[in-house]
């Protein structure tokens, strides 16, 4: 196991982070009733096993299972006996929590009630990295962020961190934590996976320019990169991805991908999830990959792929085959671009 720099603090993180959306036993029906039924055994299993793997970050969200999530996370961590100092928490603050109005967003009132909520269900004093999940279109950006420097100031919260904002308003935030001296964002929580790329377009350069961490959600795109969908699965397709078709993916291109990793995976002897994973924690840019699980044996297919190591054909390959279309005004940047560093020029005689 790795260990990254997160952001651009002194806090290192496993380079990959055990996600906890299927910790809990949400009501059928409903959208965690989809993607969550792990009980508390079966959780104290799961972190146990990724602790004893040597991953230390570890991802949830109050809107999780309705709270459930974080309960379970709290209580495994409680069973096992893990120091705190031993773990990085990672939680996440905006989702509808309750009927009423303001249950919901990135307002000071329903952050400052949620951390509090949050704390408790995870039976801890203070949140590592503590994330807006969802952009607010209501709530004024400095609003948010003055409340998150509060926490910040205060102590229940040490880093602040943003999930699914456009690169724009990623960079006006920072503008306004600079100007205001308040804490700034030091990660971003993305979708990014070998079949949706869109990330490299705009958030990435913004990232490494500012010096943020990429925290990736989905790397396998909702289980559709694991292998058993699409031409040449070996099984029936059941899974999540059958009953709950997230985040959305251009199928054609998928299965094109897949059908090369598994390539790549009969070459390495390994899983097409395992080449999918790999695959992300190659790119230099990525500082730690999500990864969930509903047992310990798909717990353990997936920590395999820190020790995959993809050669440069490998990656040639797999980089093509997902290679992003040309988009304005990415082309016109790479055309006017040419020569424009030293060495690019040809020498003169």
């Amino acid at each position: 196991m790795r260990y990254n720099q997160l952001g651009n603090t002194g806090l290192f993180v496993s380079e990959i982070c055990l996600g906890t959306m299927t910790f809990g036993e949400a009501k059928q029906g409903s959208m965690w009733g989809a993607i969550a039924d792990v009980d508390q055994n079966a959780a104290d299993r799961i972190v146990e096993r990724s602790l004893a793997s040597g991953v230390n970050f570890i991802d949830t969200a109050d809107v999780y299972s309705a709270g459930e999530s974080e309960r379970l996370l709290g209580q495994a961590l409680k069973n096992l006996d893990v120091p705190r100092k031993d773990v990085v928490i990672a939680t996440k603050v905006y989702g509808v929590m309750g009927d009423k109005p303001n249950d919901r967003g990135a307002s000071r009132g329903h952050i400052m009630d949620s951390v509090e909520a949050s704390l408790k269900r995870l039976q801890t004093d203070h949140i590592d990295l503590y994330q807006i999940h969802a952009t607010d279109t209501v709530t004024p950006i400095e609003e948010t962020l003055r409340a998150f420097d509060d926490l910040v100031s205060r102590g229940p919260v040490r880093y602040i961190g943003v999930s699914n904002w456009q690169a724009w308003r990623i960079s006006k935030a920072l503008g306004l934590s600079e100007r205001r001296g308040f804490a700034r964002f030091e990660t971003v929580q993305a979708y990014y996976s070998i079949a949706g790329r869109d990330l490299e377009r705009d958030i990435v350069p913004m990232m490494q320019e500012e010096k943020l961490g990429l925290m990736v959600w989905s790397p396998l795109a909702g289980g559709l990169l694991s292998g058993k969908y699409g031409p040449g699965a070996p099984g029936n397709g059941e899974g999540r991805r059958a009953s709950f078709d997230f985040p959305p993916v251009d199928k054609d291109k998928a299965w094109a991908c897949v059908a090369v990793m598994r390539e790549v995976a009969e070459k390495h002897g390994v899983s097409v999830a395992t080449v999918a994973l790999a695959y992300i924690l190659a790119k230099p840019f990525v500082t730690t990959v999500i990864i969930g699980a509903k047992h310990v044996d798909q717990l353990d297919q997936n920590l395999a792929a820190v020790k995959l190591k993809l050669d440069g054909d490998d990656m040639k390959r797999l980089d093509e085959v997902s290679a992003l279309a040309p988009e304005y005004p990415g082309w016109m940047l790479a055309r006017q671009g040419a020569g424009r560093r030293p060495a690019d020029f040809e020498p003169k005689d």
